[in-house]
């Protein structure tokens, strides 16, 4: 056999390969926060999803009503800054070219600046949903289990029945953060082990003392998958640095939360190379120019971060301490920008009740069958959400049992 030879049939092994990878990344989705959070509303307390997977694509026949209060899907009503606006402005009129001026290369060299890394660690993506997707599809398998703690954010776990990759959920502690001792006792074959800190839906946190155990002592070739869409929004410690130290993890960063930047699309993987380059053959789309420039400028601007971090942190304790005094259960220590209560009834119900006063809050996890997430507005929205809430809980419910926290199997119609 040739030379020539050989290197067509590398070729012709590479295409495979990457077509393969391209086939199952197709193969389901990608879930995005909005898909969950538009499938809770779309699906009956019985628990019927909406006819052809309508919700599951973001094409509600059900369309908020004008005025509704919106806090179901962990949006900053914030929007964008002034700053990313301004940015947005200014390359909107480059729009019919591709990148020339460089924005996207220009936002990985600030964020590595910022942060202490070399740029080669910095994937950019439109959001976290594609990395999450793509990192479950590249590290787990039929052989390598997606581990994930119980509630949590779910995308991850949909993404594990395209790899087909067995899913180990296990409960949250007693203060309700990430069990890192029993998440890396789980299944010495796991593939991925995901830490959302601070944790969705719970905004509980995570110590950083915890996410670098688990790193010492995880399964071999596994990796740790740390989704820090929250993190601005408490006093967490982040991850970042246990990237640059070249760990095996992979964090994850969006500017859709304290940014408000959910519309217009912009996140990270920040990984060491190698462990980026499994993600590619996965798909990685061109960044409009848009969401570049207007990322850099979120980045560049010194007060948006810490004064957001305040409203939003002073209207998310005055809401938890109206609760309180109202004798409503707050599931935890709530940090971020969204926290569960228990209702001590049939969620969806209660979500459904809360939708007929014009009031949408967020869905129910199955092991929590009776808490409700919500999400924190601004302090209008959330003086609407104190009434109505009041307004549904004085009403005749029937009351059911609140599930203990035993394990649960993954069923698609979970999460659809």
């Amino acid at each position: 056999m040739t030379m020539d030879t050989h290197k067509s049939n590398r070729l012709t092994l590479g295409r495979r390969s990457f077509l393969g990878a391209a086939a199952l990344a197709a193969a389901t989705p990608i879930l995005t926060e909005a898909h969950l959070a538009q499938a809770a509303q779309t699906t009956s307390p019985t628990g019927a999803a909406p006819p052809s997977g309508m919700a599951l694509h973001g094409q509600s026949p059900n369309a908020p009503p004008p005025g509704a209060v919106l806090i179901n899907a962990n949006e900053n009503p914030l929007g964008p800054s002034k700053a990313a606006c301004d940015a947005i402005a200014r390359v909107a009129p480059l729009g019919g070219r591709y990148d020339r001026n460089g924005e996207t290369a220009m936002l990985v060299s600030v964020f590595a600046a910022q942060n202490g890394l070399k740029e080669d660690h910095i994937a950019v993506y439109a959001g976290s949903s594609e990395p999450l997707h793509y990192a479950v599809l590249a590290f787990t398998s039929p052989s390598r289990s997606f581990v994930t703690a119980d509630p949590s954010y779910e995308a991850g776990m949909r993404a594990a029945m395209t790899s087909q990759a067995k899913v180990v959920k296990v409960p949250l502690t007693a203060g309700y953060a990430h069990d890192v001792k029993a998440m890396v006792a789980a299944d010495p074959q796991a593939g991925i082990i995901y830490i959302c800190n601070p944790n969705n839906p719970t905004g509980t946190v995570t110590t950083k003392q915890d996410i670098a155990w688990a790193l010492d002592n995880k399964p071999a070739g596994s990796i740790l998958l740390v989704d820090e869409a929250y993190i601005h929004l408490s006093d967490a410690g982040d991850a970042l640095d246990l990237v640059a130290a070249g760990k095996d993890l992979i964090v994850l960063r969006t500017f859709s939360k304290i940014y408000g930047m959910a519309g217009i699309r912009c996140g990270f993987a920040v990984g060491r190379p190698d462990l980026l380059a499994k993600l590619t053959p996965f798909g990685q789309n061109a960044m409009p120019i848009t969401g570049s420039a207007a990322a850099r400028a979120s980045l560049e601007d010194p007060t948006l971060v810490p004064t957001r971090k305040t409203l939003i942190g002073d209207t998310r304790r005055d809401t938890l301490a109206w609760l309180k005094a109202n004798n409503y259960k707050v599931i935890g220590d709530p940090q971020t920008n969204c926290f569960m209560i228990d209702t001590g009834r049939d969620g969806k119900s209660v979500i459904a009740a809360m939708k007929a006063q014009n009031v949408y809050i967020g869905r129910t996890w199955p092991i929590w069958p009776n808490a409700v997430r919500v999400s924190v507005g601004t302090p209008q929205e959330m003086a609407a959400f104190k009434t109505a809430f009041k307004a549904v809980m004085d009403s005749k419910a029937v009351a059911v049992e609140t599930h203990d926290r035993g394990d649960h199997r993954v069923d698609l119609g979970d999460y659809a």
